[in-house]
């Protein structure tokens, strides 16, 4: 089948879960708890992220941010909301082992040595001028381990070792963040579908801010392929294709 990943990280990290499920020989119906699970905390993550206490934002995907729309509270309640409904989506599934695998895997992803450490890494770090090694850090944590996660996540559906996955889900996952300090840098708000210039604007620790735009770019080509590398690795079969169409899209993103 054809794999619709959408721009700017929409809905990619279901479909990158539904992917690896099928690349392991698993059944794509399989995997739908978990895909769903997925898009769950990534959009309580993007609402969290938007509240004034964070990077406070007023478009999200080009429409007006839920604590704009729905008021802070609503948006804090609703994060928390999809947070609990991804864990009960995982555990009602019938087959113990698997809800054992994924739900620890979702956890540590999105806990305090993932995704939630990696923002508050990523909000202590403004205005101090990190180094590379640690922007990349922020990187890994708060957008790679969650797609990283959504990987195996898949593959753990297929009854298949996940842990092959990781080296392309972190690639993948630096390569969203690294293209996204870049259209931050390069694009308009109306391209973004969120404001543009945030990143300069509040200091925060990016690729550009450290290496300049030039250098930048050609970190994130560098990475394209260390995820082209990674997919050799997987002996995804057919999967080959589409998982290597990912990282040269991502290297080549303009919104």
């Amino acid at each position: 089948m054809e794999y619709a990943l959408c721009s700017g990280g929409k809905r990619v990290r279901p479909a990158l879960c539904l992917l690896a499920a099928e690349a392991c020989g698993g059944a794509r119906e399989d995997a739908l708890p978990a895909a769903l699970a997925c898009e769950m905390v990534h959009a309580y993550s993007l609402i969290h992220d938007d509240l004034p206490c964070m990077d406070d934002d007023v478009l999200r995907r080009g429409r007006p941010t839920t604590h704009v729309q729905f008021g802070e509270a609503t948006a804090v309640l609703a994060g928390d909301a999809l947070q609990a409904l991804a864990f009960q989506t995982l555990a009602a599934q019938k087959d113990a082992e698997v809800v054992a695998k994924q739900v620890a895997f979702m956890a540590a992803a999105i806990g305090p040595a993932g995704m939630v450490g990696g923002q508050q890494t990523d909000m202590e770090s403004e205005g101090c001028h990190p180094a590379l090694e640690e922007v990349l850090a922020i990187h890994s944590a708060k957008t790679g381990a969650l797609i990283t996660a959504s990987l195996m996540l898949g593959a753990v559906a297929a009854h298949r070792n996940p842990q092959p996955w990781q080296d392309y889900g972190q690639a993948i996952g630096r390569l969203f963040q690294m293209s996204d300090d870049i259209l931050d840098a390069t694009a308009s708000t109306a391209e973004l579908g969120k404001t543009a210039g945030k990143d300069e604007a509040a200091e925060k620790a990016t690729i550009v801010g450290v290496l300049g735009l030039a250098a930048a770019q050609e970190l994130v080509a560098s990475e394209v392929e260390r995820a082209l590398a990674a997919v050799q690795s997987l002996a995804a079969g057919p999967f080959t294709s589409v998982l290597s169409d990912l990282p040269r899209f991502l290297g080549a993103r303009r919104s």
